[in-house]
């Protein structure tokens, strides 16, 4: 290379380098804050936009699917109204897709609003589930089945379908699927949601599932999917305490 040409290379280099360089400043905050309030002036031509989407997003939330005969509250003991609603639901959609799904799972936290009597629209279940969750089936052994049983005994139940489970003193006293007791050598299929199924609300017994199945039926669609299939045979939507879930005191 001779020198005029190494010259210029070395001259680039140089100017690549210095352009690179990331000058800092320091800046004075002159933050100003704005009271917000009903002296501010809507913009028309935003609200004329937006306005039509609106009364499409109104329209679709207010739609009627189907009738509860009465409230189903949340609740924060064993079962709830409405969490076993939320596992028969969830159950019956997993056996739509696997036949051989056995139980469902959900958590007391992942359901946010009470259903009230009454016309139940859209705008309901969104409330009840307003993320994302899909159904996701898992495989499990005897052995993470009960250890699913012990975390339910630890945090007091949780909403279920498809089991029987007896806690006494946050352990598991008595546990059956499909009225048999679990079997080590058994293996069984769950309906629950993807957000479980990856370790959400600190649930650990499925980090070794023998096959997991993701779906892309969001559960809030699951909930909606069974409320039109009852109304549509002439059912309200409804539920009890049946003991799926007791605590001895």
């Amino acid at each position: 290379m001779n020198r005029s040409l190494l010259w210029c290379v070395f001259l680039s280099v140089a100017i690549l380098l210095s352009s690179c360089k990331t000058q800092l400043y320091h800046q004075v905050n002159n933050g100003r804050y704005y009271q917000i309030d009903t002296t501010i002036v809507a913009d028309s031509s935003i609200l004329a936009y937006y306005a039509p989407y609106k009364e499409q997003l109104e329209i679709e939330m207010n739609r009627v699917i189907g009738f509860a005969a009465k409230e189903l509250p949340r609740g924060g003991g064993a079962q709830s109204l409405l969490g076993n609603f939320f596992a028969d639901a969830l159950l019956w959609k997993g056996q739509q897709l696997d036949p051989e799904v056995q139980a469902s799972f959900a958590t007391k936290g992942g359901i946010r609003a009470d259903l009230r009597a009454g016309d139940i629209t859209v705008g309901n279940i969104f409330e009840i589930m307003p993320f994302e969750n899909a159904v996701t089936i898992l495989t499990l052994s005897g052995g993470d089945m009960l250890r699913w049983a012990e975390y339910m005994a630890t945090t007091g139940g949780q909403p279920v379908s498809g089991i029987q489970l007896v806690i006494e003193d946050k352990k598991v006293k008595e546990f059956l699927i499909q009225g048999k007791p679990v079997d080590l050598a058994a293996t069984y299929k769950l309906a629950t949601y993807d957000y479980l199924a990856n370790g959400g609300d600190y649930v650990s017994c499925f980090d070794n599932p023998i096959a997991r199945s993701d779906h892309p039926q969001r559960i809030r669609e699951t909930l909606m999917e069974y409320v039109i299939s009852r109304t549509t045979q002439g059912k309200n939507i409804q539920a009890q305490l049946d003991g799926r879930v007791q605590i001895i005191r």
